[in-house]
């Protein structure tokens, strides 16, 4: 008889492409997953993980061990969401996917909201990009992610995936208090066309949105320096070695040094909760949902506020 616990492991292994992703994915230490596979290649009597170079690879064994692993999965999470929906209350681990501001800014007051309301709900949060998250809400990895995007660059809604819209979050360019738009109200795009900018790394939707939106006013953007981090952006703006565009949406005070202006017309992120369509019926995907929705007046309202 093969565990699940196992086949969950190297299910997350074929995903994630390491021991290391995987463990953290799972909330496990690497050590833990490799053991969990070990034991599973002795009960199958069947190597799955070879060396590659300072990494790993899964056979060809492993990768088809790994497709039923997930198709065992989706059976078990089906029973799951069927004994939950007849209890009627958010119960049992849900593991949630969310990308670094809004898992700053919102996620901790709806993670106490979900924890004070509902004990028997053990909610999980990992940090993972959006265009990442969407692939492992898919594939099962994770229950539910919070992803957003632009007008101007939408995350596709792969099949067999539902989304349900949070909110809307505005931007500002952030400029040095000596920078010449430092006094003023708001700033067209096309007056940006000279500027030096600081933007997160090609392949983010930030970037994406960023460099589609100035090629269509009719230059190419200048981009000095590249930082995934919201906060990293703003103390290179502190520095005076750049503008950048960043969402009020965890961002918090501004130091002294750094000024918000307008942008018109306004930049706007829209940010979604994203589930698997046969775990839709869940209690714990329906409130964690709504508790999110509620929340967001209220979390935008203080980062409005904070980052002005």
């Amino acid at each position: 008889m093969l565990d699940l616990g196992r086949l969950r492991a190297l299910h997350a292994v074929a995903v994630h492409g390491s021991v290391g992703a995987a463990a953290s994915a799972l909330g496990y230490t690497p050590s833990a997953v490799s053991q969990q596979i070990a034991k599973l290649e002795r009960e199958t009597r069947t190597t799955l993980l070879e060396r590659s170079g300072r990494g790993i690879r899964l056979t060809d064994e492993a990768h088809q061990l790994a497709v039923t692993a997930q198709q065992l999965l989706a059976i078990v999470e089906e029973a799951e969401v069927r004994i939950e929906e007849r209890r009627g209350l958010p119960s049992g681990r849900l593991t949630i996917g969310c990308f670094a501001s809004a898992a700053r800014g919102l996620m901790p007051r709806a993670l106490a909201e979900l924890a004070r309301h509902h004990p028997d709900l053990d909610a999980r949060l990992s940090e993972v990009d959006p265009h990442l998250s969407i692939d492992l809400v898919a594939r099962g990895v994770i229950d539910l992610a919070v992803v957003h995007d632009w007008d101007i660059a939408p995350l596709p809604t792969p099949p067999g995936v539902e989304r349900a819209a949070v909110g809307d979050d505005l931007c500002d360019i952030l400029v040095h208090r000596e920078h010449p738009l430092a006094g003023r109200e708001s700033a067209r795009r096309e007056e940006l066309a000279d500027e030096r900018w600081i933007s997160q790394p090609p392949g983010t939707v930030c970037h994406t949105w960023l460099t589609r939106t100035l090629r269509a006013t009719g230059f190419e953007p200048l981009i000095a320096h590249q930082a995934e981090e919201n906060h990293t952006q703003v103390a290179l703006v502190a520095a005076g070695l750049g503008i950048a565009l960043v969402p009020r949406l965890g961002r918090g005070g501004l130091p002294p040094e750094v000024t918000p202006v307008h942008l018109d017309p306004v930049p706007t992120r829209r940010l979604h909760a994203m589930w698997r369509t046969g775990a839709a019926r869940r209690p714990a995907i329906r409130e964690t949902v709504r508790t999110l929705q509620e929340l967001w007046p209220s979390v935008t309202s203080v980062t409005s506020v904070a980052g002005a």
